[in-house]
């Protein structure tokens, strides 16, 4: 059960975007969404396998991810999560998308920072230098 879970969100992108794919307008945001998606989701999907028993749904501070794409940027699932899912919505709903797009950013912000306050909590000085030398 815990599996399942854990791999959800990537379950519902996947049906989303299968849906957006066949029955999304053949507008120009059809193309550009999936073309978007298609560039990001390989990317989210890699991140959170480089997270492995990292991942958690709420900000948990299990073990400090410094490895792969985490060496560059700290917040990777969101950065390419949210592109894809911006990609998929694009697909599907056509430019009103964006301003969904834009909740999404602001939520993915605000989950990000709450999860670096948890980090910083728990790694101290470890954490504050991977935060130095990474971008978001």
């Amino acid at each position: 059960m815990k599996v399942v879970l854990r791999w959800l969100d990537i379950a519902v992108y996947l049906a989303f975007a299968a849906v957006a794919v066949v029955a999304g307008p053949r507008l120009s945001s059809w193309y550009v969404g999936l073309g978007l998606a298609a560039v990001t989701t390989p990317f989210w999907f890699l991140a959170r396998w480089q997270l492995g028993a990292a991942f958690s749904v709420r900000a948990d501070a299990r073990q400090l991810v410094t490895w792969g794409m985490y060496s560059k940027f700290r917040h990777p699932v969101y950065v390419f999560g949210g592109a894809a899912w911006l990609g998929a919505l694009l697909a599907f709903l056509g430019w009103g998308a964006l301003a969904i797009g834009l909740i999404i950013a602001l939520v993915e912000i605000r989950r990000s920072r709450r999860e670096e306050q948890v980090l910083e909590e728990t790694f101290g000085a470890e954490y504050a230098a991977y935060r130095a030398r990474t971008w978001f």
